[in-house]
């Protein structure tokens, strides 16, 4: 396994910058996943450690060495795409044989190498089979084999769930998880997938426009979103938004105005936000409690979509005071669609997002 280092990496198209100025350090062993919508620049970045895009500018290291210019064959990495591009005549065996042979290695180290890895990837009884009669999980799982008999210094991988079933994509996501911690590799993933991200990374980086928004461990980027497009991002159901105003306290913790006039007393320090501008409230489904439609201090609304999902329900509600918030509810409770309801704002789970779009959060989140 190896560290992968991006220094100052540009890209451009013509006259189009598509990546400006973009470092990182990808650790040796980590799990990195490089999360964003399409078209953020994910998997140009990918393609160009891979060095099957140039650089325009920057340098690109993995175990330390520049290989900013070298071609893939020359980097010690090996890459899993979105389709598996199998040989269709040939069995798995020799699919994931194939470039071992190549490269003139012994024959006993191949078989060796194919069959510890058929081994990992439970592919053991399907090594003489060719790719039109297995499924698309085992096809996704023999062009994992055949970058694992590699025994490359790091894998990338370009969405390579994304043409499975919602069932397949679970059951692979496991498997590659589990893979990463037999093999101890440094793996580079990109996906717009949140789930896949969430479960597999050790590290995200979020991307957005071809910039870098938030690089973290998982958990620290739903808790402590750096800004307001990866707060709504990450998370499903995504953050809700309400415009709201500052209103003053004399206090160490801002409290604001919500959209009913009521005042929200919120754990962000007062300190932490900027003097003036606009100021919107950031509110996960699950900072939401569902109580009678009279309560004091709640948001008033009706029910305008319910999502049971068995051990929880999404409950859409369209406030009075105008939009659309989403709660989360682990309790069966008997709603209706049409149903008057109220929200209770759990206030040390707020976050506040300023006009640049920057978050802020509670003391101690």
């Amino acid at each position: 396994m190896a560290d992968i280092t991006l220094n100052n990496i540009d890209k451009s198209y013509g006259n189009v910058a598509v990546i400006k100025n973009f470092g990182l350090q990808v650790e040796a062993g980590e799990f990195l996943v490089f999360l964003g919508p399409s078209g953020c620049g994910k998997s140009t970045l990918l393609r160009m450690i891979a060095g099957l895009e140039p650089v325009t500018g920057g340098e690109i290291r993995i175990g330390g060495k520049d290989v900013t210019h070298l071609p893939p064959g020359s980097r010690g990495i090996a890459m899993v795409f979105q389709h598996y591009a199998l040989y269709p005549h040939m069995t798995v065996y020799d699919n994931m044989a194939f470039g071992l042979r190549n490269i003139g290695e012994d024959a006993k180290e191949i078989d060796r190498r194919v069959n510890e890895a058929a081994r990992m990837l439970e592919l053991t009884h399907l090594l003489q089979r060719k790719p039109s009669d297995m499924s698309g999980g085992q096809r996704q799982r023999v062009a994992i084999g055949r970058a694992v008999v590699k025994e490359p210094q790091a894998f990338l991988f370009d969405e390579p769930l994304s043409n499975l079933d919602a069932a397949l994509r679970g059951r692979t996501r496991v498997e590659l998880a589990q893979l990463h911690h037999r093999l101890g590799s440094t793996m580079v993933f990109v996906t717009h997938d949140q789930v896949e991200a969430m479960t597999l990374a050790t590290r995200i980086v979020v991307m957005n426009a071809g910039r870098v928004e938030q690089v973290d461990r998982p958990m620290d980027i739903y808790r402590r979103p750096a800004t307001r497009f990866v707060a709504g991002f990450i998370g499903a159901p995504a953050m809700n938004f309400l415009e709201v105003e500052r209103a003053p306290s004399g206090q160490e913790y801002a409290m604001v105005r919500l959209p009913d006039g009521s005042l929200l007393q919120t754990q962000v320090p007062t300190d932490r936000l900027p003097a003036d501008g606009k100021l919107e409230l950031g509110i996960r489904p699950e900072a939401f409690e569902l109580c009678a439609p009279d309560a004091e201090g709640a948001q008033a609304g009706v029910v305008e979509v319910l999502e049971r999902l068995g051990d929880q329900t999404h409950v859409h509600v369209a406030l009075r005071t105008g939009g659309l918030v989403v709660a989360r509810t682990v309790r069966d409770m008997d709603l209706a669609i049409g149903a008057p309801v109220a929200l209770d704002i759990d206030a040390s789970k707020v976050h506040l997002f300023d006009a640049s779009g920057k978050g802020h959060h509670a003391a101690g989140a």
